[in-house]
């Protein structure tokens, strides 16, 4: 038989081995973007059948989350250069993996090594020939906080990078969120994007490069069609304005005003 002590224990036991660590947070779901309002994760980004990064309109950043533990960034930063306001660096920078948060807090983002993409721009040293290369790098964000922005009425999302700069504030766009397939875009047998192999021709060699190549191209079509559909997504563009707050702090306001005129 359980003691009444030790029912009274289980309770906080359970509670307290749940919280040990909690992988993902639904408050966190969606797609997040800069001011700018230009950057978006997703297939107007990068189109990983043509390996195209495309420009946004401005700079800006864009993170997307989903409940199962995925996540895709979206940077285009611009750097101005000190010595000759002529020559700005440029970045284009695609990530997508998956990301856990910690008990304390962060945010740990591990991204598919094989499908992340950077190009860069640099006119005063490149002979202006923009490099286009992978790119893989883990982030993490020492914390987060997600709670509604008092001046603009919308869903903001506060990031500190792992030593606790704040990074540039992010509103709420899509819920669901807007992104492409959260599976690997570009798999590869090696590391270094070519399948592995001698070139001598044994038969176990091109099986494998014929299996890798055929799971690519049935990949890369599954990708095509989901961007041919692109325009049918169910994710729905949020308003830059919170309704539902806006009218609880009119009514706040109204029945604030009748107190002080009725003691009066």
């Amino acid at each position: 038989m359980v003691s009444l002590t030790a029912l009274s224990i289980l309770p906080i036991i359970s509670f307290l081995s749940g919280s040990v660590k909690a992988d993902t947070d639904s408050d966190l779901v969606g797609t997040w973007s800069s001011k700018s309002n230009s950057v978006f994760t997703g297939p107007d980004f990068f189109d990983p059948i043509d390996e195209l990064l495309i420009e946004p309109a401005l700079p800006g950043i864009s993170y997307s989350f989903t409940e199962d533990g995925y996540f895709e960034e979206a940077i285009y930063q611009v750097t101005p250069n000190p010595k000759d306001h002529s020559c700005p660096a440029a970045a284009i920078i695609f990530q997508h993996g998956t990301y856990t948060v910690n008990s304390t807090g962060s945010i740990l983002l591990t991204p598919f090594e094989v499908d992340g993409r950077q190009l860069l721009s640099e006119p005063c040293n490149d002979n202006g020939v923009s490099s286009y290369t992978r790119y893989s790098q883990k982030e993490t964000f020492k914390q987060y906080s997600v709670y509604v922005d008092p001046y603009h009425g919308r869903w903001r999302l506060d990031l500190n990078q792992w030593d606790g700069t704040p990074v540039q504030p992010l509103y709420l766009a899509y819920r669901p969120p807007q992104m492409l397939p959260t599976i690997t875009l570009n798999p590869t047998s090696g590391g270094d994007g070519a399948a592995t192999g001698d070139g001598s021709g044994s038969g176990s060699n091109v099986a494998s490069s014929t299996a890798a190549a055929s799971s690519s191209t049935g990949l890369s079509q599954r990708v095509k069609r989901g961007l041919e559909n692109r325009y049918r997504t169910n994710a729905v563009k949020k308003s830059h304005f919170n309704y539902d707050f806006w009218w609880y702090t009119s009514v706040g306001f109204m029945v604030a005003g009748a107190c002080l005129v009725y003691r009066g």
